[in-house]
């Protein structure tokens, strides 16, 4: 079982999404101890004592953490189905990279296939994520 199937059925975390389950779409990124990683790659046997984040634990309770408040005051989310990746592997940047510039956060979310074209709004969110 794959930790992105572990994570959906028996641990009942709705986050994570399975999109492609062959790593090519990055719906499905989480932090395997704090590097951004497709989580339908990963065996859940593989993982061992590592540290999983999904997008369920990057708040803090019930704030928000600044990528999500981001995402919501920049209309970064349109279906929703790509965010909590998105998020993570942009959260995951300002944890890199507190100042990132266009370029840094376009690479970030290169791996990241969004059909409803959310990108420029997902830049600029991140930007003023980075300002926060």
């Amino acid at each position: 079982m794959t930790l992105a199937e572990v994570l959906r059925g028996p641990l009942h975390l709705t986050g994570t999404k399975i999109a492609c389950n062959r790593g090519a779409c990055s719906a499905c990124t989480v932090w395997l101890d704090g590097a951004p990683v497709p989580s339908c790659m990963i065996l859940a046997l593989d993982v061992g004592e590592r540290k999983v984040t999904t997008i369920e634990g990057l708040a803090n309770g019930d704030v928000l953490h600044k990528v999500q408040q981001a995402f919501i005051d920049h209309d970064a989310i349109q279906c929703g189905f790509c965010t909590p990746g998105m998020v993570m592997s942009c959260a995951a940047l300002l944890e890199r990279n507190a100042n990132p510039c266009e370029d840094d956060v376009r690479e970030a979310i290169s791996g990241h296939i969004c059909r409803c074209g959310t990108y420029p709004h997902v830049i600029a969110a991140v930007l003023a994520a980075a300002t926060k």
